[in-house]
């Protein structure tokens, strides 16, 4: 392929902000995404990063949840001085970094950009700190006020009418009951599911100690991972806090895309390219209660499986794997798929919890790491991103040389979903006997149940989510795998069990068949 066809990563950078979550310490985002930004065009190591941003043709943004803008992309190019003819803000959703990278690269490719700009970030933490301290960040700090405040948010993109009926609308439910069904279908003990998840995520943040960008750059025991107690409370069984995403973090990043060509028209030495070889995406039923099954991942598995056969890879060809990592359930479903064990799975950025989980543009600091890593002598690298509820996924794959054919992406997604079972309408006083195919129980912050939530099959195959009603102690005991309470080791599943579901005002009183 032509050297202005090669697309090829040139500068990428990413920025640290408010760690010490102070109201002098807080940047809007536009303002740690424009400091990305420049990271990455002084990252070029060309001298040339000024002139280099000025050409930027395309701009892309991933969705920004703490702070609203009309227009991201075009607030950035003012900053830059660049004219873009090209410009996309995604929506929700922690693929998007990852296939705005390989769309870039794709259009870098058919000839339709030159150089192409990928950001995003988050304040989120200086968010709750200005909130506490009562100050207004557009009247009082300066912010954009163009909307400006928390963007508006629609009920919808919670989920489905049926997930929303059965309170499956958080993914800190829903990830943990795709855990259980997981360890159920693996034949595995809800303690042996929860070593697993310490160990991956003590390795994290091994990851994250490492990674100059981490919101939580200290190394953590697995003992003290599943340690419940004063701060680190159960949140939703089997996950203690230790082990769920942490929103709370101000970061940014940015990636620099154009073709070897131009990179070498500004002087950019050939040992810092990184060379994108292209993905893959895919996408699942929206609605969870929807799907076949919980224990795989159709969506996640055909991203993965298109990538390495587009680059010509087996999974234990890569020097690098970078896992999504919200929660342990994610890799867990990577390592099985591709067959590979947990030290395979750690990554180079650190993981939601210890490096921080900058919502919908984590992955592009997942891209900065593994450019860095390949720059230093790795050779292959695929880096993964995922959206929703498992629903949407994307991989991409990097090289420290050029792939033999060029770009060779596929980076407009596939729909995998397929048919699921028919639903239970539920009618008040009615009673079904039913099977667990996934449950969870969700604690408060004074650390008791409060609610379980729970998928299930009848004897005719059809499928019934509910919640327990609020507050009901007997029911969420029959879905508990601590019965002995979350600083006790956990017991045995409650997946696989027959229990009867008496429907009341829409939720599901629960008692052992």
């Amino acid at each position: 392929m032509r050297d202005d066809r090669l697309p090829v990563l040139l500068g990428v950078g990413q920025v640290l902000g408010n760690r010490d979550r102070t109201v002098a310490g807080a940047r809007e985002p536009l303002r740690l995404v424009a400091d990305a930004v420049a990271a990455a065009g002084q990252d070029t190591g060309a001298g040339t990063g000024g002139r280099l941003l000025r050409e930027v043709d395309s701009i892309a943004v991933s969705h920004v949840a703490s702070w609203g803008y009309d227009d991201l992309a075009a607030k950035l190019a003012e900053r830059i001085g660049a004219g873009p003819s090209h410009t996309f803000a995604a929506p929700v959703g922690g693929q998007w970094p990852v296939a705005l990278v390989d769309a870039a690269a794709a259009r870098i490719a058919a000839g339709e950009s030159r150089v192409a700009l990928v950001a995003g970030g988050e304040a989120s933490a200086s968010m709750a700190v200005l909130a506490r301290a009562g100050v207004d960040p557009a009247a009082d700090l300066g912010w954009s006020a163009e909307p400006g405040g928390p963007p508006g948010f629609d009920p919808d993109d919670l989920g489905s009418a049926a997930m929303q009926l059965a309170g499956l609308v958080l993914p800190t439910r829903v990830y943990p009951m795709v855990d259980a069904a997981l360890t159920h279908a693996l034949g595995e003990s809800p303690a042996q599911a929860l070593a697993w998840s310490a160990e991956l995520y003590a390795g994290l943040s091994k990851v994250a100690s490492e990674n100059p960008c981490a919101w939580n750059p200290m190394v953590t025991s697995p003992s003290d991972i599943v340690r419940v107690g004063p701060g680190n409370r159960m949140i939703c069984e089997p996950y203690p806090l230790s082990l769920n995403a942490n929103p709370l973090v101000d970061m940014a990043a940015a990636v620099l895309v154009t073709s070897v060509a131009v990179a070498r028209e500004h002087g950019v030495p050939d040992e810092r390219m990184v060379h994108v070889w292209g993905g893959a995406g895919a996408e699942d039923a929206a609605d969870v209660v929807a799907r076949p099954e919980l224990a795989v991942s159709p969506a996640l598995g055909s991203a993965l499986d298109r990538t390495l056969a587009a680059g010509g890879l087996a999974a234990a060809d890569l020097d690098v794997l970078d896992v999504y990592t919200p929660f342990p359930v994610v890799p867990r479903l990577v390592g099985r798929h591709l067959g590979l064990a947990l030290p395979d799975l750690l990554g180079v950025t650190g993981g939601y919890s210890s490096f921080g989980g900058p919502l919908s543009s984590y992955g592009l600091h997942a891209v900065v790491a593994t450019a860095r890593r390949l720059r230093a002598g790795a050779r292959t690298a695929l880096v993964h991103g995922g959206g929703g509820y498992l629903t949407r996924q994307h991989a991409v794959l990097l090289g420290r040389s050029a792939h033999e054919d060029g770009y060779v992406g596929d980076p407009v997604p596939k729909d995998t979903a397929e048919p699921g079972p028919a639903p239970v309408v539920l009618a008040d006083g009615d009673v079904h006997e039913v099977r667990v195919e996934a449950a969870t129980v969700e604690y408060d912050r004074n650390g008791l149940p409060t609610q379980g939530f729970m998928l299930a099959r009848t004897p005719d195959g059809r499928r019934l989510a509910a919640a327990t009603p609020r507050g009901d102690a007997a029911s969420t005991a029959v879905l508990t795998v601590f019965p002995d309470g979350p600083t006790a080791p956990p017991g045995p599943h409650a997946v696989g069990r027959t229990v009867r579901a008496t429907v009341i005002a829409g939720h599901a009183q629960l008692d052992p068949a």
